[in-house]
């Protein structure tokens, strides 16, 4: 025996005990947790035991063992009925009565083994009868091998998707057994004798194949797929296109030879050069490995989702909508968050000025977002480029299209913060949604970017036409509202008319002076009263004021105070001087608004206070309580939306016409607001040198024009 031989049949020990181990472990596995009512579970434990005897035997006294030949037909006869038991697991036993046939067959043909077992050990006497019978052993094991896989494909093929799961470690078991066998009787019958080397891997082999068996013998687990990790994946196919260069390489080579020594030599430095240029090429290039990482990843993993189940998720949690639970805008952000497994969300949607404000939360109550959460330059880059957003990155300073500076402090700090994901509709940003970080950490891939952006511009459709379906609203209702108040100016006018006419009557025919005087008084100061609302309501909405002039912040902020000293505390705890240019009637009034509805949202006798200041250019008033607060649902959709209010008979257009009459002066009004906690309006109005810088530019524009 030389020293490979040796070494071969050491291996083969090796081999054979380990399956026989398996087979054991096999066996005990069906034993304990097989499906009691599975019709293949007698025959499968028959085979599996039978297998592990031969395995046991072979590890003893040697493949080649006349013993052990007899026990190795018995296990293909056990093999053969556990693949026909198969077809019983959903009623094919009895409608497919042709495999009945093929089985019979199948199992007269390997009983035929034991016969030339017999003939061999007692009549081969010479090496020419030994050959034939070896040969005609080898061409009967062929005939089983390809007859039995001829039945896996027909079991598996012709089974319903529901059985596949079912059978698929099975059929898996089986087809790796018959396909070895196939393989080794092919090259036995060949080269007239038995492989050494697949000999030796054969005990391997069928306990593997045991393993798989008593896999598939408990339908919980016969749903488990074989899914390799992706660096075992990516190393192996860099082995891969590693043997396939060197067999490529040789190859050319030897076919080189043949039309010369120098030309083979030529071609040889060629393939080193183009070789190393692709290397070269392909070592520092990030984008082209992550292109074939990704690449390869599509094709060589099943998807991490199920997308139907997402779908069909994603709908339910949009569509199921009802007075009393979340609203849609905290619905759409759950929708976002279940597909990624996160436990929280937030939705900032754009303002007038393209900068993200904070519209609804889902489970994340305890992260404090500003006012302004963020500025118009990150609405602008996920507009343009639909880019989903990996906070992670970001914290380690990766910068894909430039976003880097413009994400805010706030999220960056938040460790829990982990996406943001924009919500685009026909090219323009609609919303966007911050995700949390799931409970089990793992990093954004392909995957998560592509479903999460077709989702995004789903979830964007819904909120336009949201949105489209509200501005129809209101629209309907201001029209309503406009007819209504065309009645009231008309009967206003009238009124007036007929004070004017009564007035003046009252000065030609009343008798007694003082008493004509007093009314006069009246009925004057009424009827200015009155011209004064009409020309207020005939201007409503026509921009900027006619009637600007130098107004004091600090002198309105004291006077108001005074007015509401009697019915409720109003405390000026910041006086600045600031001298804004407004509309002095209509900049008090909305600020009576505002400080009335703080007192509204406050408990009785608890102070409201003013803080009068500048901000850059322009001069700043803060009307701010410690009342009830409002969620940002309602400021965003509530607050300054006409006919919606949070007081009981409110007619829900008084912040709106505080808002509107402060922006007819060139100014902005902006709320900050915490349930529980309270609220803050800042009252924005341009100081009189930037109204006069203002005005100029205006001035020159228009000549210019």
């Amino acid at each position: 025996m030389t020293l490979g031989d040796g070494i071969l049949t050491t291996l083969g020990f090796a081999g054979y005990l380990t399956g026989a181990l398996l087979c054991a472990a096999a066996a005990a596995w069906i034993l304990r947790k097989g499906d009691k009512d599975r019709p293949d579970r007698i025959p499968a434990l028959v085979a599996v035991s039978v297998t592990g005897v031969w395995c046991a035997l072979a590890a003893a006294s040697g493949a080649q063992d006349p013993a052990v030949r007899f026990v190795e037909a018995g296990r293909n006869l056990a093999l053969i009925f556990l693949l026909f038991r198969l077809f019983a697991n959903d009623g094919r036993d009895e409608s497919l009565k042709p495999t009945r046939p093929l089985v019979l067959i199948l199992a007269l043909v390997q009983l035929l083994q034991p016969v030339l077992l017999i003939v061999q050990t007692r009549l081969a006497l010479t090496p020419e009868l030994a050959a034939l019978i070896f040969e005609l052993g080898a061409l009967l094991q062929l005939l089983v091998a390809i007859g039995a896989l001829v039945l896996i494909h027909n079991l598996y093929a012709g089974a319903a998707t529901t059985s596949r799961q079912l059978l698929r470690w099975s059929a898996l078991a089986l087809a790796g057994i018959w396909v070895f066998e196939l393989t080794f009787y092919v090259i036995a019958y060949l080269a007239a004798s038995e492989p050494l080397a697949l000999a030796a891997a054969r005990g391997l082999c069928f306990g593997m194949a045991m393993a798989a068996l008593a896999m598939g013998a408990n339908a919980a687990n016969a749903g488990m797929q074989f899914r390799p990790s992706r660096a075992v994946t990516f190393q192996s196919l860099s082995l891969l296109v590693i043997g396939g260069y060197l067999i490529v390489l040789v190859l050319i080579t030897r076919s080189m030879v043949v039309l010369g020594e120098d030309l083979a030599r030529i071609t040889q430095v060629v393939f080193l050069l183009l070789a190393i240029g692709s290397a070269v090429v392909w070592l520092p290039s990030q984008r082209l490995r992550a292109w074939v990482q990704v690449t390869a990843t599509k094709h060589l993993f099943q998807h991490r989702y199920d997308y139907r189940e997402e779908w069909l998720r994603f709908m339910r949690t949009i569509g199921r909508g009802s007075s009393t639970g979340p609203s849609f805008q905290e619905r759409a952000v759950k929708s976002v968050a279940d597909i990624t497994e996160s436990p929280a969300g937030l939705l900032l949607v754009p303002n007038e000025e393209a900068q993200l404000e904070l519209v609804a939360r889902w489970n994340w109550s305890t992260l404090a977002v500003p006012a302004i959460a963020a500025e118009y330059e990150l609405s602008g880059l996920l507009e343009q480029h639909s880019h989903i957003l990996d906070l992670n990155e970001a914290r380690a300073g990766i910068d894909h299209r430039g976003e880097l500076q413009h994400v805010p402090d706030w999220m960056v700090e938040a460790e829990d913060a982990w996406a943001l994901v924009p919500l685009i509709h026909f090219d323009r940003l609609v919303g966007v949604i911050v995700l949390a970080r799931p409970r089990i950490e793992r990093k954004l891939d392909w995957e998560d970017f592509d479903l999460l952006r077709v989702v995004g511009q789903q979830l964007a459709s819904f909120l336009s036409e949201q949105s489209g379906q509200q501005a129809l609203m209101e629209a309907n209702r201001f029209d309503e509202f406009n007819r209504r108040i065309a009645f009231v100016m008309h009967d206003i006018k009238n009124l007036a008319s007929q004070l004017s006419l009564l007035a003046k009557n009252a000065e030609k025919h009343a008798d007694n002076p003082e008493f004509r005087a007093d009314m006069l008084v009246t009925l004057r100061s009424s009827s200015d009263k009155l011209q004064t609302l009409l020309a207020r309501l005939g201007r409503y909405g026509q921009g900027q004021s006619s009637t600007l002039q130098s107004v004091n912040l600090t002198d309105l902020a004291k006077r108001i105070a005074a007015q509401f000293k009697a019915t409720h505390p109003v405390i000026l705890t910041r006086e600045s001087s600031a001298n804004v240019t407004a509309d002095i009637e209509g900049l008090e009034q909305a600020l009576i608004h505002l400080v009335q509805n703080a007192i509204d949202a406050s408990a009785e006798g608890e102070s409201v206070y003013l803080e009068v200041s500048t901000e850059g250019m322009n001069g700043r008033i803060d009307v701010i309580d410690a009342g009830c607060g409002m969620s940002p649902g309602f400021i965003r959709n509530g607050l300054f939306k006409p006919f919606v209010s949070s007081k009981q008979g409110g007619f829900g257009i008084g912040a709106l016409e505080a808002r509107e009459i402060i922006k007819s002066m060139g100014g902005r009004a902006t709320v900050e607001s915490r349930e529980g906690i309270g609220t803050r309006f800042t009252v924005l109005l341009p100081l009189n040198e930037a109204s006069k810088v203002l005005a100029h530019d205006r001035n020159q524009s228009s000549e210019v024009a």
